[in-house]
């Protein structure tokens, strides 16, 4: 019988996807392996391939469709003998699909099996009296964080599911069993907005309304949840750059016959990636319910978008060169902003930077990025008014960093000494390549 093609989950926080260009037609013959479309993920457009042969027998969704639910079905795939007349209706969206029959370009982070790939369906638990219930495997990791009872959650996905978005504007009260009259509780901190309320508000004012996309979505719901759930807390240095400066401008001298122009954020992601060598026991992430200490130094870089922002991972960084730090950054930095960059490519790391520094900003607290154990926030070097060793005042160009730690991974003494680290990389650079 004809194989539904289902619409993928490219990411582990995909929900829906959008439909950017058919690569194939009605009646053309598919080989496994063959592109057959371009999906828009909340992060990326990544190029979609089918798994089975077969002639295409009908495209259900036109491109440039956006918010196609992840499992929607797509297309139908005729297997040899099949025809058209062979075709029935699509389903709706499936809760535990056999196969999607496609596959990503590249493999998604090892995390619990994405909707669509046929590796298993929607994890399940059982209320008291043995129910199922059917939840996404976000939805399931938010709800343990946040300590909700998934029974008393009621699911707006597809026959009842439990989704992200059901989890994240539910409350710890808000779940559990109602022992009082509605009337008498409290209003939920988690209530969600009320979109048309906000809008009367302004109702005479000049606004235009500006879509939410899938990235802007992505980036809220992770950002409420880091803030909500991660308990941060802030570390604070500043270093002298003269050193690093001068020694920069020397190397880039001898560099440039090679075409290589080292920045300082080159040196800052190096800097960080020792000092996670230095003090292995801050080169870890939060596990739910245990820690992992990891060996290599997996940095993370903020890279500012249109529209939101990528944090490509510079994995291994500890062992390269500051050459080879800053070929790969450039590369990575512009595919993500084409919107290039494969899953394995944005996810992972223990560790993430992000410098506002070349837009001239002093210093900043920066929101940790989860499971990464801590973020610093790299501020503009300034020139400063400092006091030197013999007591008298000088100037040096200064550059304030802040950390952000979670403290569920990282302690005060710990972070303490991963920034000392730091500093002291940065401002003994000439260290850095022995």
């Amino acid at each position: 019988m004809p194989i539904e093609i289902l619409m993928p989950a490219l990411s582990p926080t995909m929900e829906e996807g959008t439909l950017a260009k058919w690569m194939v037609k009605e009646g053309d013959t598919v080989s496994s392996g063959d592109v057959i479309a371009e999906i828009e993920t909340d992060k990326a457009t990544m190029e979609f391939e089918a798994v089975d042969e077969g002639v295409i027998g009908r495209l259900l969704v036109d491109e440039g469709t956006a918010d196609v639910k992840v499992n929607t079905p797509i297309a139908m795939l005729l297997e040899d003998g099949e025809s058209a007349d062979d075709l029935g209706a699509p389903s709706a969206p499936k809760e535990e699909p056999a196969s999607s029959h496609v596959a990503p370009a590249e493999p998604s982070e090892a995390t619990a099996p994405a909707q669509g790939y046929g590796r298993g369906g929607a994890p399940k638990t059982e209320t008291a009296s043995g129910d199922r219930i059917f939840a996404s495997p976000l939805a399931r990791r938010i709800a343990a964080d946040k300590g909700l009872d998934l029974s008393q959650i009621k699911g707006s996905g597809p026959r009842g599911r439990i989704v992200k978005a059901d989890v994240e504007t539910a409350s710890p009260q808000s779940s559990a069993p109602i022992s009082a009259p509605a009337e008498s509780a409290p209003a939920s901190a988690g209530k969600p907005v009320d979109a048309s309320a906000i809008a009367k508000m302004y109702e005479d004012r000049a606004y235009t309304e500006i879509p939410l996309d899938g990235m802007r979505k992505t980036i809220a719901a992770r950002l409420t949840e880091a803030k909500q759930t991660i308990p941060h807390f802030y570390l604070r240095r500043s270093v002298t750059l003269d050193p690093l400066l001068a020694f920069r401008s020397q190397l880039n001298t001898q560099l440039e016959k090679r075409g290589v122009k080292l920045s300082v954020n080159d040196f800052i992601i190096k800097a960080c990636a020792l000092a996670l060598q230095q003090v292995p026991a801050a080169n870890a992430v939060w596990a739910g319910d245990r820690i992992l200490q990891l060996e290599p130094s997996d940095v993370a870089v903020a890279v500012a978008i249109e529209g939101g922002l990528f944090t490509p991972v510079l994995k291994d960084a500890h062992q390269k060169s500051l050459s080879a730090l800053s070929a790969e950054m450039k590369d990575l930095a512009t595919r993500a902003r084409d919107r290039k960059l494969a899953p394995n490519e944005y996810q992972g790391g223990s560790f993430a930077i992000s410098n506002l520094g070349m837009f001239g900003i002093e210093n900043f607290d920066a929101v940790i990025n989860p499971p990464h154990g801590a973020i610093l926030a790299v501020g503009a070097g300034m020139k400063k008014p400092v006091v030197a060793e013999d007591g008298s005042v000088t100037v040096a160009t200064v550059m304030s960093m802040t950390l952000s730690v979670d403290h569920r991974v990282i302690d005060g003494a710990l972070g303490a000494e991963l920034l000392e680290a730091i500093v002291d990389n940065l401002e003994n650079p000439m260290a850095m390549l022995a």
